[in-house]
C-alpha cells in the first residue's frame, strides 16, 4: 500500500498546466472528430458516429497510457532505449510484408480491430534511443567524425526503410529531429554544411523520382492552376479556411466535410477547425500546441546546464517532434507546404499517433517531476 500511495503522489504532484492543456486537446479533438467525421463515417461504415466512438476510446486509452508512462523513471527508458529501437525496426520491415496498405501506402498493422503504424512508434523510440546514444557517445559526437557519421549510416538504413512504405514525411520529421539533438549536443555546424547539403540533393532527387511527390511539391504553389486534378484537396481546404474568416461558422456547421474534402478528420482536421471555429479557433489550438513545445524547450535547456544530458535530449525530442508536426500538419492544410501525411498532435484523428502522443508528454512529465525533485541523476558517459 505504501508504494501505491507514493505514486498517487508522484501523478498528483505533475505538471498541471501541461496536463490541462493535453486534456483540452483531447477535448477539442473528440468535438472536431465528431463533425468532421459524420459523412465520410455514414457513407463508408453506416454509422455516422463510427470515427467519433473509435477517437474517444483511443483518447481513453491513450491518457490511462500517458499516466503509466509519467510513473517510469526517466534511468528505466535510457537503459531500455536500445531494446525499444530494435522493435521499431522489426515493426518497420514487418509492416512492409503483412501491412495494410491504404492509397498506395502500406503504413498500417492490422491487430484485430486497431491498425498499429509503426512510424509513430518509430518517432519516440528514436528520440529516447538516440538521446540515450548522444549522451554516452557525447565525446565522440562533438570531437570524432565517426561519432558524426555513425548515427547519419543508422539514419539511412531508417530511410530506405520508410520510403519503402513510403513515408516521406515521417522521415523529415526523424531527419529533423537527429539534427536538432546533434546540435544541441555541440556536434558543430561545419559538420552540418556537407551532411545537409547531401540530405537536400538526395532529397530532391527522391522527389524528382516520384511523380506523385513532384506534384505534390509543386501543386501548393499554385493548386488552383489544376484545382479539380493534383490541387484538388488544398482548393477545398483553402476554401474551408476561407468560408471560415475570423470567428467561424460555428461548431458543426463545416460545408467542406460533407464529401468535398478529402481526409477531413485526419490530415486536414485544422481545416475543418478553421471552417468552423474561424481564425480564432486555429490560433487557440496553435497556442495550446505552443505551449507545450515551450514547456518542452524550457525544461530541455534548464537541465542541460546540469549536466543531466540523456533527460535534456529528450525533452528536447519532444518538443520537435510536437513542432515540427505541427508546423508541417497546419503548414499543409492553409498551403503554406507540400502535402503530407501527417498527423497534428492530439487533434487529429488516430490510435497510434494519439498513445505515442500521450506516451511522449508522459515521459515529459515524468522528466519534469523528476527535475523539480532533483531525482535526475548523472547518466554514464564513454
Amino acid at each position: 500500500m505504501g508504494s501505491i500511495s507514493v505514486k498517487v503522489k508522484q501523478i498528483a504532484d505533475l505538471d498541471r498546466t501541461l496536463i490541462l492543456v493535453c486534456l483540452i486537446l483531447l477535448l477539442i479533438s473528440i468535438v472536431l472528430i465528431a463533425s468532421a467525421s459524420v459523412q465520410e463515417a455514414y457513407v463508408n461504415t453506416g454509422d455516422a458516429y463510427y470515427y467519433l466512438k473509435r477517437q474517444i476510446a483511443f483518447c481513453s486509452v491513450s491518457i490511462v497510457w500517458g499516466i503509466l508512462m509519467a510513473s517510469v523513471p526517466s534511468r528505466t527508458w535510457y537503459d531500455i532505449s536500445i531494446y525499444l529501437m530494435a522493435i521499431a525496426m522489426i515493426l518497420l520491415i514487418v509492416v512492409l510484408i503483412v501491412g495494410r496498405e491504404v492509397n498506395e501506402a502500406k503504413r498500417w498493422i492490422a491487430l484485430g480491430p486497431v491498425n498499429l503504424q509503426p512510424a509513430e512508434l518509430l518517432k519516440l523510440f528514436w528520440i529516447l534511443y538516440f538521446s540515450s546514444y548522444t549522451c554516452r557517445k557525447i565525446k565522440m559526437v562533438r570531437f570524432n567524425k565517426w561519432g558524426f557519421i555513425k548515427p547519419m549510416l543508422f539514419l539511412v538504413g531508417i530511410g530506405g526503410l520508410l520510403l519503402f512504405q513510403p513515408d516521406f514525411g515521417s522521415l523529415v520529421v526523424v531527419t529533423a529531429i537527429t539534427f536538432g539533438i546533434l546540435f544541441v549536443a555541440g556536434a558543430g555546424l561545419l559538420k552540418y554544411l556537407g551532411v545537409l547539403v547531401a540530405v537536400g540533393l538526395v532529397g530532391a532527387l527522391l522527389v524528382w523520382l516520384q511523380p506523385y511527390r513532384v506534384a505534390r511539391v509543386t501543386s501548393f504553389l499554385d493548386p488552383w492552376q489544376d484545382r479539380f486534378g493534383s490541387g484538388y484537396q488544398l482548393t477545398q481546404s483553402l476554401m474551408a479556411f476561407g468560408r471560415g474568416g475570423l470567428t467561424g461558422e460555428g461548431i458543426g456547421n463545416s460545408i467542406q466535410k460533407l464529401g468535398y474534402l478529402p481526409e477531413a478528420h485526419t490530415d486536414f482536421v485544422m481545416s475543418i477547425m478553421g471552417e468552423e471555429c474561424g481564425f480564432l479557433g486555429v490560433l487557440f489550438v496553435i497556442l495550446l500546441e505552443f505551449i507545450i513545445i515551450a514547456k518542452a524547450l524550457i525544461l530541455s535547456a534548464k537541465i542541460l546546464r546540469q549536466r543531466a544530458q540523456f533527460q535534456g535530449y529528450v525533452a528536447f525530442g519532444v518538443a520537435l517532434l510536437f513542432c515540427l508536426q505541427t508546423v508541417i500538419n497546419i503548414g499543409a492544410a492553409s498551403g503554406g507546404l507540400p502535402t503530407k501525411g501527417l498527423t497534428l498532435p492530439l487533434i487529429s484523428y488516430g490510435g497510434s499517433s494519439l498513445v505515442v502522443c500521450m506516451w511522449a508528454l508522459g515521459i515529459l512529465l515524468r522528466i519534469d517531476f523528476e527535475w523539480r525533485h532533483r531525482q535526475l541523476g548523472e547518466l554514464k558517459y564513454d
